[in-house]
């Protein structure tokens, strides 16, 4: 059987790490790189980096932070947050990062997936989804772009399988209604796309202790993505670790 991830998120915005509630609410919790060596040590299996502004505000890729990052911490790294090109992963992935992470560029040309998965394969490319679950009764959840500012019109399970196809090797699934608020992460969100791909899962939205962590991953999730919890000292990562191996989840020993 696999090994469960746990991994902090660190959402970047102008160089500080921050975190919001719904996307909005934005406070402070630190430099990038310092809480990086932090989660390192305490025994992260892997770290995120989201610029959570970055295309929104149309800038460039953090290849700036990947170096950063890569010369004081040896886990693997994700970053995300404006790349729009094979030229902006590049940067990225030969400033030291291991993967990058996709999202509304995704989504406004799809083959955008496909590309970089044939230049740097698909070990490398992550797809990260911001859902919402639809209104007036619908079911379902739809796709959105923007850091969570555009609605896009598409359906989320139809969104994973395709982006599955086009060769992405992994799939980071936030739930916008979740995210921030620590009353657990969408569980049936989860089991809905967990069902219908393949490609590993991580959870990420809305975990407030580490039963919401055990639920995700009980429910298909690969790996879970928190922020909160570790940023502001409710929990660390040998908190959660231990309560996972306590509940039979196998995870990453601390002293691995």
């Amino acid at each position: 059987m696999q090994m469960k991830r746990v991994i902090p998120c660190l959402d970047v915005d102008a160089g500080r790490v921050v975190k919001g509630t719904n996307f909005v609410d934005i406070r402070d919790a630190g430099d990038p790189v310092e809480l990086a060596a932090r989660y390192e040590l305490a025994g992260a299996d892997e770290l995120v980096f989201l610029d959570i502004t970055a295309t929104h505000e149309d800038r460039g890729t953090v290849a700036a932070l990947a170096r950063r990052t890569a010369d004081d911490v040896f886990i693997p790294f994700t970053i995300g947050g404006g790349i729009r090109s094979l030229e902006d992963a590049q940067a990225v992935l030969d400033a030291g990062a291991d993967k990058v992470s996709v999202n509304s560029a995704a989504l406004a040309r799809p083959e955008l997936i496909r590309e970089l998965a044939a230049q740097f394969g698909s070990q490398c490319v992550v797809v990260a989804i911001d859902a919402r679950r639809n209104t007036a009764g619908a079911a379902g959840w739809e796709a959105f772009s923007g850091g969570g500012r555009h609605a896009t019109g598409r359906d989320v399970l139809q969104w994973a399988t395709e982006v599955e196809k086009l060769g992405a090797g992994e799939l980071l699934l936030t739930s916008m209604d979740r995210d921030g608020t620590k009353d657990g992460y969408d569980l049936e969100l989860l089991a809905a796309v967990s069902s219908g791909t393949r490609i590993p899962l991580i959870a990420s939205g809305g975990a407030g202790e580490p039963r919401h962590l055990a639920e995700a991953l009980e429910a298909g999730a690969d790996a879970v993505l928190c922020a909160s919890i570790f940023h502001f000292g409710a929990y660390t990562v040998g908190d959660v670790k231990q309560y996972l191996t306590d509940r039979g989840i196998r995870v990453r020993p601390l002293s691995a």
